[in-house]
């Protein structure tokens, strides 16, 4: 509420109307509950932003304190180079062994097939299995044999050169994978003896 105030000569002042010297005027009244600020008090902070700034600090020092250890963990390892590990192989799983072998001996058999293949019939497209048997023909004539003996003999067929690799192959997948089952059984009882092979594991330079 404003204070009115009455001067010599009794008149009152309208609200709002600024004070002037020697005239009557209003005195506008503090806010209620707000009192007068003393001289060099500092207004007081919330506490929701004291608690923020808090947080902050701490969360600050934390990651300056990550970074510092990082940093020095970084700066040893380079000090010392790469990290080395010797390791022994004491045993290989005989089962996995022939797991593995099997696998191999399987695409080595479809390999073979498939090149045997591609170049027979890459030869058979130039002719040269043609005069191949013409000149086997010729031989056979030439020590006494009769051309139907020939033609009854020996041939080099497309069913002849794929079959053939085919049961090489077959003969490769048995024994390549019994062959690698033994050694792994033969390197388990020489590593119970003898302690295995010694590996050394390095990391990057």
């Amino acid at each position: 509420m404003p204070i009115v105030t009455k001067g010599t000569s009794g008149a009152t002042a309208t609200p709002g109307q600024a004070a002037q010297p020697g005239r009557p005027g209003v005195i506008p009244s503090a806010k209620p509950g707000a009192g007068p600020q003393r001289a060099g008090e500092v207004p007081k902070r919330p506490a929701a932003a004291t608690a923020a700034s808090g947080s902050a600090a701490v969360g600050a020092a934390r990651v300056s304190e990550a970074v510092r250890s990082a940093r020095s963990a970084v700066s040893s390892a380079a000090a010392r180079g790469p990290r080395r590990a010797r390791l022994n192989l004491k045993r290989i799983d005989p089962w996995s062994v022939m797991k593995f072998a099997f696998a191999v001996s399987v695409v080595l058999f479809i390999v073979v097939v498939v090149a045997t293949s591609v170049l027979y019939l890459s030869l058979d497209a130039m002719g040269v299995w043609q005069e191949v048997n013409t000149s086997l023909q010729s031989l056979v004539n030439a020590s006494g044999g009769t051309d139907g003996a020939a033609d009854g003999g020996f041939r080099i067929t497309a069913w002849g050169v794929i079959g053939t690799s085919m049961l090489i192959g077959a003969v490769n997948v048995v024994l390549f994978t019994a062959l690698a089952t033994l050694g792994a059984f033969i390197y388990n009882v020489c590593a119970d003896l003898v302690g295995g092979i010694e590996l050394t594991l390095a990391e990057r330079d």
